[in-house]
């Protein structure tokens, strides 16, 4: 039995890295990505670093998720719980900001290819 709980450890601290390690590299691309947007004047600067950055947080949230397989005390969990909780208001504000953005972005942005109906074409 002991055997197998620490392989259970072992998998769940690799999980674990390899969660945070794609969290931090997608916060990281999405940053750059971010800057290299702003600069050019993209309009949609903003929605897509907010993607990436929710994107990140929701690998790293996964990892805290994972984590809490392993601990062995009361307050370990307390910790790892605060942690996600913060991490999941973060990712709840960020995916809140993207549905106001992409509210605000006009239509005509989203779909170059539909016919624009004016009074004028409907009488016709």
């Amino acid at each position: 039995m002991y055997f197998l709980r620490q392989q259970l450890i072992t998998l769940t601290e690799a999980a674990i890295l390899m969660f945070e390690f794609v969290g931090v590299a997608v916060l990281i691309i999405a940053g750059i990505m971010g800057v290299y947007n702003y600069i050019r004047h993209d309009p949609h600067t903003r929605l897509n670093l907010a993607k990436g950055l929710a994107l990140g947080l929701e690998f790293k949230m996964g990892g805290e998720i994972l984590r809490t397989v392993i601990v062995h005390e009361f307050s370990e969990i307390l910790v790892v719980g605060g942690i996600i909780l913060l991490r999941a208001a973060l990712a709840f504000l960020i995916h809140w900001g993207i549905k106001s953005e992409e509210a605000e972005a006009p239509k005509s942005e989203h779909n170059h290819n539909e016919p624009i109906v004016t009074k004028e074409t409907v009488e016709c």
